[in-house]
């Protein structure tokens, strides 16, 4: 009698594209693990992150506004949450495999630092090996989170290949070629993840004043949408229907509306005083911080992984704090304490 996986794993056959990555057919894991009786291997990863330390910090890390105090603004948890759900529609249209998508979607940022790209840019300029958080995802993944006393959470290669390329979203919005992700799930991923922040992050600049709705561009806007919802079923609709015979794309004027919304965003939200003061103040913290970590470790950064320097260490430190943690640690070290008599 065939269990539940064989089960799921049938009806991937019978019902996925041919171009569809497969779970019985995966490239494997780091280590060898028998295989689950009730969940495919894509499956198991899922659940893997979805438990994992650095999967539940990220609802106290910047996505766009630093550290912010009300409820409606997005973190980088409910960015990830709303990728994962953009990645599971068009994965589904297009007969790929969701759970993949799902999973490669759930770990996709776990390597981000506090304060977003802020701080990925600090560790990049102050670490001499360099940073950037989709390497360091992959680290969190296979290095730095553990299973009972098991380094790592041994996820599938499928998975680790798409959260290690998930950055191809520009080279494909911009047509060109570049290397990505080995399966169109990750590919799926990867351009979901700017459907994803070109449409909340221009909500989050609305609700916080940056712009208002009049000021987006006139020909995206009509093209697109007036709403969030309508920009993210048009792009949605555009990666479907420009997507075919195992190629990934997008329709051409919904691509070159997305390109111009893309450009917007990135001329006059991300850049702007309101953010740019900020974000300037957090970069400050974090060097800060990591030099005075560097020069006086703490017990976790002593006692971490024998085969990594100490800089590695306090690198894999840092980018694991959330917001808060970073201030509040911030202001213990290196803020004077008040005089109690």
């Amino acid at each position: 009698m065939s269990t539940v996986r064989e089960q799921f794993e049938a009806r991937e056959r019978a019902c996925l594209s041919p171009h569809a990555s497969f779970a019985d057919a995966s490239a494997g894991r780091p280590v060898y693990e028998e295989e689950d009786p009730h969940r495919t291997a894509f499956q198991r990863d899922r659940d893997r992150i979805i438990h994992c330390k650095a999967f539940r910090r990220l609802k106290r890390k910047t996505q766009v506004f630093l550290a912010p105090t009300s409820d409606h603004y997005r973190t980088r948890l409910t960015h990830t949450l709303e990728v994962m759900q953009i990645s599971r529609t068009v994965a589904r249209a297009l007969f790929l495999n969701e759970d993949l998508t799902e999973a490669i979607a759930l770990g996709h940022d776990l390597g981000h630092t506090p304060f977003g790209h802020a701080g990925e840019d600090v560790l990049g300029e102050v670490y001499e090996s360099g940073f950037t958080h989709y390497e360091q995802s992959l680290r969190v993944v296979d290095h730095l989170e553990r299973r009972g006393d098991r380094k790592g959470l041994n996820l599938s290669w499928e998975v680790r290949d798409g959260i290690l390329h998930h950055s191809r979203g520009k080279a494909i919005l911009l047509g060109l070629e570049a290397q990505g992700p080995a399966t169109l799930e990750g590919g799926v991923m990867s351009i979901c993840d700017a459907v994803a922040y070109m449409s909340h992050d221009i909500d989050d600049a609305i609700r916080a004043g940056v712009i208002g709705v009049g000021d987006l561009p006139p020909r995206a806007v009509k093209l697109l949408g007036a709403t969030t919802s309508q920009r993210i079923e048009t792009m949605v609709v555009g990666i479907i229907e420009g997507s075919r015979d195992g190629t990934l794309g997008i329709t051409p004027d919904v691509r070159d509306a997305m390109n111009e919304l893309r450009d917007y965003l990135y001329r006059e939200v991300y850049p702007c005083e309101t953010i740019d003061m900020e974000i300037r103040k957090a970069k400050k913290l974090l060097r800060e911080l990591y030099l005075d970590l560097l020069e006086n470790p703490t017990e976790e950064i002593l006692t971490g992984d024998p085969g990594d320097d100490l800089a590695r260490r306090t690198v894999d430190f840092v980018a694991g704090m959330t917001d808060d943690y970073a201030m509040r640690l911030y202001q213990t070290r290196l803020l004077p304490k008040p005089w109690k008599l």
